[in-house]
């Protein structure tokens, strides 16, 4: 077993977006409109730790190789009644794409929120029957072989 061999790829800029969502109670949304969930905000905790799990990708997933990140911007939003998102975009200037880490921002950005509702969303039995992280994907993945193009873009 080993890690892939990127050696010979050149340093391109490379951007990748994944989206995720966590399904709560409607009375959960409500307390964290309200700002009443016990532990905090879990929409602001949850881009903190997003940020923070991008940075240790390689640490977490075996033969994933450490990336010099450039940005991590981790975004919360709650679509409706039950449902929050949470997206988050990683950018590097490296040999490899930076897929695993956009994904691992946003995992871990639903696992904190789950983390800092989850008394307001068990069951009588302490059980989770409405509570669900789904959908986790990349939805963007970019690969600029000529970086300049991009500095042109923006000019």
């Amino acid at each position: 077993m080993a890690m892939v061999d990127i050696s010979d790829k050149p340093e391109v800029f490379r951007e990748a977006t994944a989206t995720g969502t966590i399904k709560l109670k409607p009375e959960t949304i409500r307390l964290i409109n309200k700002g009443k969930i016990a532990k905090g905000d879990p929409l602001q905790t949850a881009k903190i730790a997003g940020i923070l799990a991008a940075k240790k990708t390689s640490t977490l997933i075996p033969l994933c190789h450490p990336l010099p990140l450039t940005n991590v911007k981790v975004e919360t939003k709650i679509l409706d009644k039950s449902t929050v998102q949470v997206a988050s975009t990683v950018k590097t200037k490296a040999q490899t794409g930076v897929e695993m880490e956009a994904l691992t921002a946003t995992a871990i950005g639903l696992l904190t929120i789950w983390d800092m509702v989850k008394q307001y969303e068990k069951d009588t039995k302490g059980q989770y029957p409405f509570t669900a992280i789904e959908n986790i994907h990349v939805v963007k993945k970019i690969k600029e072989v000529n970086s300049s193009e991009r500095k042109r873009k923006k000019a």
